[in-house]
């Protein structure tokens, strides 16, 4: 059955690690008639859990997706990791959902993972709601939860459902908009009942609150609340539609997913009042990159967003589409617009976890899968016609933590890089590329953890053994001061000859500017048919410096003078001289080591703020600037990358596995003594072994 754009809802479910998401995953496809039972994490057997490495880990480490169908609605739901290494697959997962509920533990409430997935919502402006969980165990408190909430996010979040009674003396929640209770029954489904008289009060307080977020999403819904100082069941159903889909409020959520509670009323508020994608709009870009949003109509020709590819052993290539406009219709044909390809459509997917589900259509807002496609990729635009635009692409984070790998047998080089460009293709995320400065194969991820996934996988699949170590920096030289050189190149070998003279002048730049090439040659001393050989010598020569042979950056050139022969010059001999001069000029203008510095940001909980500080400071690192609310610190700084090669092991150790970080290039800087010297020595090893080889 195909269902409408206005009867579907996606649902992303993210938060910090251990706070129950999939449990919550689980229960929902149980409360909706789809799996016979809910399966536990210790039992393997999860819906979202499936694959191999997940059930050895008892962790999510993909997105997976399920959905349930309840009157008439039909309801995606996108099952997210907890752990930062896997913050690519929530990423699309937000994108793929026009509103996501994060998950918050009643007892350790807010997390810093939550924190960084809120700021990240923030970013985007979409809707967004909180489940505090495990409300049965004796320390979880609902209110204390909501405080938490209050004071980290600066928003009061509206209570759907309340808790009937806290930790040891948890019976059941109320549902605040339907005005019904439900009870525990075990490993039952929740029973609806009405609400007992000692909660009634909390129920009507609730309501009020609730009634007046409802009135805040419609202004004549205002002014008649201010009039008469209430409004009906329907009236309140409409404000909240319109107040959740303009991200004018934050709907609350209690419950006890593992015990079944909290499930249904849950389930009723999404069918009800959660933003169906015809609310929402995406957004598409030219080839400048300027954006144009876009609505999700079915009525417009289709187009679609790839947001995910990855390979099932059974039904290879998977292809997972965000129908943006229109209809996709299995056994039709359309175009890979990032591609210019045509693409034959075969047959089409929804899935419950790893179970695929063949439909004959998808409408706009819905998510499916199409097997096998012969050009699609992640972020690629599949349309019937080419506009010429194609869908921004995910905005994802740098990768934070790097190393360099080889195959320990050579003749299993070239099938390990097959396997590690399909794994940067399945997690944008991950990336594999070939420096051929330091000549090391490197692999960048956002943790340790997802890094050692992938080569365990490539391992134990493809029983290729890998190598690993911490990957070498690239270094830059500079100059410090103006200089200048000559050089004269002459060469005579019978018949025409080789001759050319350049005099340079060198000078340096501000940082970042790279390079500069001026042509001061007046009266002819150097023929301008020679000038290019002239630019390109000095490309040369800027490729290896004099210090450590590390490229040089920031030098302005200017050529003043020359001289050419009427029959032995021509352009490789300026070339030469060119190049031979710059490195002259070099050495006369106190050149020095420049070092990648990084921009970081550090979330941890605010007792290891000290230590954390001090573990920067001695990394070389310089303190820009911290944030604290709510016991989560944000501490930035600017750190040597050299520094920064294991920093993902060491913050880690530091706070308990409990901290989290985000990193960027920000500049070069200058390095000397002890440091530049151990650099230049190691340069000069790698040097003599590369020659050896």
């Amino acid at each position: 059955m195909s269902h409408s754009t206005e009867q579907i809802r996606n649902i992303a479910i993210a938060g910090h690690g251990q706070t129950g998401k999939t449990t919550l995953f689980e229960h929902l496809l149980y409360a909706g008639g789809i799996i016979p039972r809910a399966e536990t994490l210790e039992s393997g057997k999860t819906t979202s859990d499936y694959s191999s490495e997940e059930i050895e880990r008892k962790i999510s480490i993909y997105a997976a997706m399920g959905h349930v169908e309840r009157n008439g609605i039909k309801i995606n739901i996108l099952d997210t990791p907890g752990s930062s290494d896997f913050t690519g697959a929530v990423i699309l997962s937000f994108r793929a959902a026009e509103f996501t509920l994060l998950t918050v533990d009643g007892k350790s409430g807010v997390q810093i993972e939550t924190v960084k997935l809120w700021r990240n919502l923030d970013s985007s402006g979409k809707p967004r709601g909180v489940f505090i969980t495990k409300l049965d165990n004796d320390q979880a408190d609902f209110n204390k939860t909501l405080a938490d909430i209050k004071e980290k996010f600066r928003i009061e979040p509206k209570a759907i459902t309340i808790p009937m009674g806290n930790g040891g003396a948890f019976k059941g929640i109320i549902d605040v908009l339907h005005e019904k209770a439900y009870l525990l029954q075990g490993d039952a489904l929740e029973k609806e009942t009405a609400i007992p008289d000692e909660f009634k009060d909390a129920a009507a307080s609730a309501r009020e609150v609730l009634m007046e977020a409802a009135a805040e999403g419609d202004d004549s819904l205002m002014e008649k609340y201010l009039e008469s100082g209430s409004l009906s069941p329907e009236e309140m159903k409409a404000g909240l539609i319109t107040a959740l889909a303009e991200n004018k409020f934050v709907p609350a959520f209690a419950g006890a997913p593992l015990i079944n509670c909290g499930i249904i009323p849950l389930l009723d508020f999404i069918t009800d009042a959660s933003p169906n994608p015809a609310a929402a709009k995406d957004a598409m870009q030219d080839n400048e990159n300027r954006e144009t949003a876009v609505s999700i109509d079915q009525e417009k020709p289709m187009s679609a967003l790839v947001i995910r590819t990855n390979y099932d052993q059974f039904s290879g290539k998977l292809s997972w589409l965000k129908i943006i406009t229109g209809k996709l219709t299995a056994d039709s044909e359309a175009v890979n617009i990032s591609e210019n390809k045509k693409e034959r459509i075969g047959k089409l997917f929804t899935c419950q976890g790893k179970k695929l589900e063949e439909v004959r259509e998808l409408c706009a807002g819905d998510i499916g899968i199409i097997t096998k496609s012969a050009t699609l990729k992640t972020n690629d635009t599949l349309a019937v016609i080419d506009t010429g635009l194609t869908y921004t692409p995910l905005r994802l984070p740098e990768p934070v933590h790097s190393v360099a790998v080889n195959a320990l047998a050579k003749k299993d080089e070239d099938k390990l890089g097959e396997f590690l460009v399909r794994a940067a293709e399945e997690d944008k995320t991950f990336r594999y590329h070939y420096n051929g400065e330091t000549k090391e194969t490197v692999i960048s991820g956002m943790g340790e953890l997802q890094i050692n996934i992938i080569l365990d996988k490539i391992k134990s699949n493809q029983k290729i053994d890998v190598e690993t170590r911490v990957p070498k920096i690239a270094y830059r030289e500079t100059i410090t001061k103006k200089s200048g050189a000559e050089y004269t190149h002459k060469k005579q070998t019978g018949g025409h000859g080789q001759y050319g003279k350049v005099l340079l002048e060198i000078a340096p730049l501000p940082r970042g500017e790279n390079y500069q090439f001026i042509n001061a040659i007046f009266g002819g001393a150097i023929p301008k048919n020679y000038i290019p050989g002239v630019e390109k010598g000095v490309v040369e020569g800027m490729a290896h410096g004099t210090m450590a042979s590390y490229p040089v950056v920031d030098v302005e050139v200017k050529v003043v003078d020359g001289k050419y022969h009427p029959v032995d010059s021509n352009e490789l001999s300026f070339k030469l001289a060119a190049r031979n001069a710059f490195r002259e000029a070099m050495k006369q203008a106190n050149p020095v080591l420049l070092e990648p510095i990084m921009n970081l940001t550090v979330f941890i909980e605010e007792k290891y703020l000290g230590d954390v500080m001090s573990d920067l400071s001695g990394k070389r690192g310089k303190i820009l600037g911290q944030d604290s609310a709510g016991g989560i610190a944000e501490v930035r700084a600017e750190v040597p990358m050299a520094e920064l090669l294991r920093y993902s092991i060491d913050l880690r150790s530091i706070t308990s596995g409990t901290g989290s970080f985000n990193v960027a290039f920000s500049h070069y800087a200058p390095i000397s003594g002890r440091i530049a010297d151990e650099v230049i020595k190691a340069r000069a090893e790698f040097k003599i072994q590369e020659a050896d080889e």
